[in-house]
């Protein structure tokens, strides 16, 4: 079976102000991804212009999806070939849409 391709989305992306003003240092480039924005793995790779940081947060699930593996936790999700996953970030979480696409993704 060849891999499968895995469609990332960003679905929601929040911002603790009241976090960041009590521990952390400001800096210049957060996070600049857009809700609605979406990537293609392609083998189960990072795609180009991914965060590294969140690629780290979904690279286990991403790679099982590519694999023909899903149904994580026994049933998490409604559709067992995706996974909602998070950005580690907790000042700005991103969560993220992985869903195994279907032909022509």
């Amino acid at each position: 079976m060849p891999p499968y391709n895995i469609k990332i989305t960003v679905v929601r992306k929040v911002q603790h102000a009241d976090l960041s003003a009590l521990y952390e240092n400001p800096i210049e480039h957060a996070c600049e991804v857009r809700e609605g924005e979406s990537w293609i793995s392609v083998g189960g790779k990072k795609p180009e212009g991914l965060c590294d940081s969140a690629w780290e947060s979904m690279r286990w699930f991403v790679e099982e999806l590519a694999a023909g593996r899903g149904n994580f936790f026994d049933g998490w999700m409604k559709n067992p070939y995706s996974a909602m996953i998070s950005c580690n970030d907790g000042f700005r979480p991103v969560s993220f849409l992985l869903e195994r696409c279907k032909e022509g993704c």
